[in-house]
């Protein structure tokens, strides 16, 4: 496996695989790599000829007063656990190599981009298409792999996709949760020991919702009251957002159909967790 640090050179090895008739799949991350990581990138794998992996983490997406800074860096480990699940190039750049100096051009995918997590972080999707981008530019993928749980970045990158007619298709996969059922996110290590079991009430609350679906239930307020109830349950969880939403859209609808999105929020001490689940 390579480590390449450049644009230039990113592009060149993907013009190569692809010039020798195989398919490019694009993995972005920001590092501390863990298994829904390694989800991503073993579909990668099944679905594409040569596999590359972005580690870098991304300042424009983080506001002011948030965990860029402490953002975990663990370059060596990611590096090995990406070879291991089938990555043939990691992209690993500097800050000044994916924003040069004086860089004045960023991406907004305007209206969607102010929903859910977008409203409670200004600015955050403009830092996010902006990164990608900058890496679909660089890495010239044919596919590009998201995890489902970052479901509101993946209705913003699919309009960017569709709006600027980028020639790629954006390939969602599962959201993979501990055997205790919290998602896994690279922001889990911030949780103490103390508040790892009220963090589960927001992988609790979303198996409520599911089972009120399936018995029948569709209307939006009650499923939001049903999983706040649910949440409220753990006093140390401060609830950012409950929402039904359609997936397109990220706009809020009253009834639970096949298809649309009940995402969740929520801060447990300093540490900011989403999840979500997929009306069936």
């Amino acid at each position: 496996m390579q480590i390449v640090r450049t644009v230039n050179e990113l592009r060149a090895w993907s013009r190569t695989v692809r010039m020798a008739g195989k398919t490019v799949g694009l993995v972005p991350t920001m590092g501390a790599l863990h298994a829904g990581h390694a989800s991503l990138i073993r579909m990668a794998r099944s679905r594409c000829g040569a596999v590359a992996v972005s580690i870098f983490v991304n300042p424009t997406q983080f506001a002011p007063n948030e965990d860029y800074a402490r953002y975990p860096r663990t370059l060596d480990a990611d590096c090995a656990m990406a070879e291991r699940t089938g990555a043939d190039v990691v992209f690993a750049p500097a800050v000044e190599e994916m924003y040069p100096l004086g860089a004045e051009t960023f991406v907004e995918v305007e209206q969607i981009s102010d929903r859910l997590d977008g409203q409670s972080r200004p600015g955050h999707f403009r830092g996010v298409a902006t990164v990608v981008a900058k890496l679909f530019i660089a890495g010239e993928p044919d596919l590009a792999f998201f995890g489902q749980k970052d479901a509101a970045q993946v209705a913003v990158l699919r309009r960017m996709i569709a709006d600027l007619r980028m020639g790629l298709e954006l390939v969602v996969c599962p959201i993979v949760r501990e055997t205790d059922g919290l998602a896994l996110s690279s922001r889990n290590v911030y949780l103490s020991a103390e508040e790892r079991k009220p963090a589960l009430a927001l992988s609790r609350s979303l198996r409520h919702v599911e089972e009120l679906v399936a018995g029948g239930e569709r209307d939006a307020e009650k499923l939001r009251a049903a999983a706040r109830t649910v949440i409220g349950e753990e006093p140390a969880v401060r609830v950012d957002y409950l929402a039904l939403m359609d997936w397109a859209t990220l706009e809020p609808v009253e009834t639970a159909v096949p298809g649309t999105l009940f995402a969740v929020a929520a801060w447990v001490g300093e540490t900011r967790l989403i999840d979500n689940t997929i009306i069936v």
